[in-house]
């Protein structure tokens, strides 16, 4: 019998951990943060502390307390005694710190299988990030087309489109079964056609399992369903009104979304003007234009890019103020006084945490200001009350565009009828008894429970 146990990801968004056993060979499938990691301890400022490894984690069971997976010496001062590892690997699905980010607590000796282009994500967000310390490890890289065999077990990774490049889900053939695991999906975005190659080698694997991400299955929601077409017609349109009368436009969208990168760039293209971008997003793409396969605008040469450098330190702007990984997009340097004497001619990249910067940009009242992120969770959200006060504080024209990474319900239930799975177990949902309704073999996993199959 082989078994199957969720160690994250159960009635949550985010977090997966999902070890499939087989006889002898023992492998994890991603091992992520969830986005409500510890929330009734942890708030703020106040998070596990960075020095004591996986002791606070273990005080309130954030993560699992398993022999022959972790790094020693994360493990001091826990009780639970260091020995040989005991899996034979990690695969990722993508760069999402949901489905990666605990990978820095792992024995170092025990492989991470991840895409070629994952690996680079997760490196330019080792230099950039104090929260991503991968380490040291054994990495085997891998795209589509590519079939992994450890011991007996074989692992297909076939890309599939989601809100960020070189995303993955898996086809794994055990001796005497089938498991599909679809990762993070979608099937409106730029790249739909990679997931239908996914679901279509599922459909022909003929799964007795399927672990299917559930993030939009809910029985209400605020979220819109837009294509990247169309944010990208959207985006457009302000620019247009914004041209008519001279105006700013200042936007903010997932850092690591490339597909709304590109629909900002060819947006500024469009309207004549010129991207402005951070200097970690200068990073990130001077490392993925060394993947072919991306087709991304080099932030070194591309006319249509330009960096917005903080004033630090001196407050002269000079290179020692930087950090080192900061310090080659100088030479294409655009400031804040820069920005507000000609606001007609720049599309400006601000997150929400940059929003100072606002004070001397200054923009016209009557500017615009693109949220090309996500719809919160919840109408409480405090952030979200923040950022349309500095909105309103600027009188900045706030738009909303963006399309989800992830399915709607109603593509969720037509893939899983498209697969026909054995049993259906849903994860990356906080209601996964809504599946339920729309398919007739559902498991739901419970946290820490091995399903035999």
């Amino acid at each position: 019998m082989a078994s199957l146990t969720f160690h994250g990801g159960v009635n949550e968004i985010g977090g997966n951990k999902i070890l499939l056993e087989d006889g002898g060979t023992r492998l994890w499938f991603d091992f992520g943060q969830s986005f409500t990691m510890g929330q009734e301890y942890y708030i703020g400022y106040l998070q596990p502390r960075r020095n004591s490894g996986l002791k606070d984690y273990f005080e309130f069971n954030l993560l699992p307390r398993v022999e022959g997976l972790y790094c020693e010496d994360h493990l001091r001062g826990t009780g639970l005694g260091y020995c040989e590892p005991g899996f034979q690997g990690v695969f990722i699905t993508h760069a999402h710190f949901d489905h990666v980010n605990h990978v820095c607590f792992l024995d170092p000796r025990i492989p991470v299988f991840t895409g070629r282009g994952t690996k680079l994500f997760m490196e330019a967000m080792e230099q950039t990030s104090p929260y991503a310390v991968y380490g040291d490890r054994e990495y085997r890289g891998f795209r589509t087309g590519d079939v992994v065999r450890v011991d007996g077990v074989e692992v297909e990774p076939i890309h599939v489109d989601h809100s960020i490049p070189a995303a993955y889900g898996y086809i794994v053939r055990l001796p005497e079964a089938t498991v599909v695991y679809t990762g993070d999906m979608r099937a409106h975005g730029p790249r739909a056609d990679m997931t239908q190659e996914f679901l279509e080698a599922a459909v022909y694997a003929e799964p007795d399992v399927m672990i299917c991400e559930g993030t939009r299955m809910a029985r209400r929601g605020r979220r819109r369903n837009l294509t990247e077409a169309q944010v990208e017609e959207g985006v457009k349109k302000v620019c247009v009104e914004a041209d008519a009368g001279g105006k700013a436009i200042i936007y903010t969208h997932p850092g690591r979304d490339m597909d709304r990168l590109r629909t900002f760039h060819r947006a500024a293209e469009s309207c004549g003007r010129v991207m402005v971008i951070s200097p970690k997003t200068a990073h990130l793409l001077n490392r993925l234009i060394e993947d072919e396969h991306l087709d991304l605008p080099d932030p070194h040469t591309d006319d249509l890019i330009r960096v917005f450098y903080k004033r630090k330190r001196s407050g002269s702007y000079d290179d020692r103020d930087y950090y080192v990984w900061e310090r080659p997009y100088l030479d294409r340097i655009i400031t804040a006084e820069e920005v507000h004497d000609d606001q007609r001619s720049f599309l400006v990249s601000l997150d929400f945490y940059s929003f100072a910067e606002l004070i001397d940009i200054r923009p016209e009242p009557g500017s615009f200001f693109i949220y090309s992120m996500s719809e919160p969770f919840t109408e409480e959200d405090l952030e979200e009350e923040v950022l349309h006060n500095w909105l309103r504080h600027f009188g900045l024209s706030y738009h909303q565009l963006h399309a989800s990474g992830h399915m709607s319900p109603k593509e969720l239930v037509e893939a899983v009828n498209m697969v026909k799975p054995g049993t259906l177990m849903p994860v990356h949902c906080e209601e996964p008894g809504l599946f339920r309704k729309h398919y007739r073999s559902v498991r739901l996993p419970r946290l820490g429970e091995a399903i035999t199959f």
